[in-house]
């Protein structure tokens, strides 16, 4: 949670980075989005913690027989700055993705005041997950 005078507009608890992370692993993997495996519009996700779908997404990355290589996340949004946050969501996502935090990588960008995440109504995440056989 990250103190900020605005929210998310979510069915479930809208973790923009917990969001993009489950749906890089399920891409990377060739599965379903993360829409399809937890649809909005089913009342069980209703305020749901994003936990959830980044823990079934490495359920399904293990049992596929994969596992982290490494995990490149760009935040993009005008405000809050994201650099004093940083450490903890990285060793948050270590927890849940069972690797080192070295393999996670995460940055804040903004869109210097143009567009809808430059005027601060909305936030934008981009994941790239490499998966390795194991």
């Amino acid at each position: 949670n990250i103190p900020h005078d605005r929210g998310c507009v979510a069915h479930s608890d809208g973790d923009v980075v917990y969001h993009s992370v489950t749906d890089a692993i399920l891409g990377a993997l060739g599965l379903e989005d993360i829409g399809q495996l937890f649809p909005d519009n089913d009342a069980k996700w209703k305020n749901a913690d994003s936990r959830i779908f980044v823990e079934e997404a490495v359920r399904r990355m293990r049992a596929g027989g994969y596992t982290l290589g490494n995990m490149d996340i760009t935040v993009i949004l005008q405000r809050p700055k994201l650099s004093p946050h940083k450490a903890l969501i990285k060793a948050n996502l270590a927890l849940l993705l069972g690797c080192d935090i070295s393999q996670i990588n995460i940055k804040g960008k903004t869109h210097e005041q143009v567009d809808a995440i430059g005027q601060g109504l909305a936030i934008g995440c981009h994941v790239v997950a490499l998966l390795m056989r194991v």
